[in-house]
């Protein structure tokens, strides 16, 4: 059944808040709004509000609750459509905030519930890809959803379930749908993507990195992967595929084997060690990024210097910091001994000036060098006159280009020849 109205009323927003997931499920439902004829805006120019929560810590329910309430006093009295994991777990606190907000859980429903209120198409009319011109550059592939591995501190398994993959052919077919119309570089992620099985046959994540690695994409990495899951296996069949890029976010969460069991971690320090080096014999060149926890409960100030310790010894690219956040319903929100908020404030301090560290001898260590630099946006020129392009390389470094015509999509080779902030800059050869 087809409608035609106004344009004014088939406008559409999106709040998104939290991992990467979230935001390619977002992506995912403006693909199919747009299909029927939606229109993407910002929140004080639409008639509906789609906010994608995240309640990974208790600091994020409080943002997606503040998230809820600005879109409620945009312009227009929208109505806000709230999806995502806070919606899973807490409805009632949500639907609480005001007679103009739907709770939504089912993302797969979403785009009709939205569809339905603002009277467009039932079905959308025409494939919307992700990697159009209202998407980012970087073209992300949600191939696996849910978590068993039911971390202390964490709520998310019990919002998402158990871990699910995308059929093999599916995902294979919408990366070689990415690659026909022009996307460079493909990111495959998940919430656990590392337990990724093809429901049919069982394929794992190697298998299907080397089938999308197949369809000639430029680029294609991991949004991130788990220690156990950097099998040698693994390894080596990533290291078989040219466009794997020379970058992996591995979690490693804390220092100290006693947090690390405490936290429901599925590895020891010195094993998390060892396969940081396994994969970098397998794949030259690799940079390493990390999320840690500060202050989780029951860390000692020594069991803090632990982490402080393996993160130097290791040499990071970068550190992602995270002071610890009580999650109600968690095992570690009931743990004695919680760290005091400013304790915990002065760890995290501590750990972001040894990121600081780390990331500047990492680009210090690249200058001189060369990468291809994948340009995600571009200015004619700065205030000085210079053209200006800024992309990021195989790595996982932000790169400015002073270049002439560089359009986002483009790959060019650059020299790096400095650092920059917490990037470097680079200039075209060849």
């Amino acid at each position: 059944m087809s409608r035609t109205p106004d344009v004014q009323s088939v406008q559409v927003a999106f709040r998104t808040l939290g991992c990467k997931v979230n935001r390619v499920e977002s992506e995912s439902i403006a693909a199919d709004l747009i299909g029927r004829g939606a229109r993407v805006v910002d929140e004080d120019e639409a008639a509906v509000v789609v906010v994608n929560t995240c309640t990974v810590t208790g600091e994020a329910d409080v943002k997606a609750r503040k998230a809820v309430r600005h879109a409620l006093k945009a312009a227009g009295s929208p109505l806000v459509v709230v999806t995502g994991c806070l919606a899973s777990v807490d409805a009632a606190s949500l639907l609480a905030l005001d007679a103009r907000v739907v709770v939504e859980p089912d993302k797969s429903r979403v785009a009709a519930r939205v569809a339905a209120h603002l009277g467009l198409d039932d079905v959308p009319h025409g494939h919307e890809l992700r990697s159009g011109a209202d998407f980012r550059t970087r073209s992300m592939l949600k191939v696996e959803d849910g978590c068993d591995n039911f971390c202390t501190y964490c709520i998310v398994p019990h919002a998402r379930g158990v871990p699910r993959g995308v059929p093999l052919q599916e995902a294979v077919a919408e990366a070689a749908a990415f690659v026909e119309a022009g996307a460079r570089e493909i990111v495959l992620t998940g919430i656990n993507v590392g337990r990724y099985r093809d429901p049919a046959t069982g394929a794992d994540l190697a298998a299907l990195i080397s089938a999308v690695g197949a369809t000639g994409i430029e680029r294609l990495r991991l949004s991130s992967i788990e220690p156990p899951d950097l099998t040698d296996e693994f390894l080596a069949a990533v290291a078989a595929v040219p466009a794997f890029c020379a970058h992996l976010h591995v979690p490693l969460q804390s220092g100290s084997d006693a947090v690390l069991a405490a936290m429901g971690r599925h590895y020891t320090a010195e094993q998390f060690v060892e396969r940081i080096a396994a994969a970098r014999a397998a794949l030259p060149g690799l940079a390493i990024t990390t999320d840690v926890i500060a202050g989780f409960p029951g860390e000692t100030a020594s069991q803090a210097l632990e982490t402080r310790a393996l993160c130097e010894r290791i040499g990071f690219a970068k550190l992602h910091v995270f002071r610890y956040s009580e999650r109600a319903g968690t095992l570690a929100a009931a743990m004695p001994d919680q760290v005091s908020p400013a304790e915990k404030s002065l760890r995290a301090a501590s750990l972001r000036l040894t990121g600081e560290r780390l990331r500047a001898r990492y680009l210090a260590a690249r200058v001189s060098g060369h990468a291809r630099i994948l340009i995600e946006r571009s200015h004619a020129v700065d205030e000085t006159g210079t053209p200006l392009a800024y992309g990021t390389s195989a790595d996982y470094l932000r790169v400015r280009v002073d270049a002439l015509g560089l359009k986002p999509g483009e790959v060019v080779s650059v020299r790096l020849v400095r650092v920059e902030g917490t990037g470097l800059v680079g200039e075209p050869v060849g």
